[in-house]
């Protein structure tokens, strides 16, 4: 599924800003990857369950996630990237 806009809230702008500089650009390249196909298999895309079941998540290194939801089709808001802390309110 081929993704045409991604929104960013503030949250996610502030946490993409304190990853490193490595990070940062592998960030980047997953969300290339991302916008192409939201579910590419090296992305790991997953619903998430419980408290978060409205959203889901893609790896950005094994330890880092995108947490995101789907406004409509094609149309994404990424609300935060980071550790799995990232699933704490």
């Amino acid at each position: 599924m081929k993704i045409s806009k991604i929104h960013y809230t503030s949250r996610f702008i502030k946490d993409f800003k304190k990853l490193s500089k490595e990070k940062q650009k592998l960030a980047i390249e997953r969300e290339r990857l991302f916008r192409k196909n939201c579910f590419d298999s090296q992305l790991k895309t997953h619903k998430l369950t419980g408290s978060l079941k409205d959203y889901w998540a893609f790896s950005v290194t094994y330890s880092d996630r995108v947490l995101f939801g789907f406004i409509n089709g094609n149309e994404i808001i990424f609300y935060k990237i980071g550790t799995h802390e990232i699933y704490k309110p």
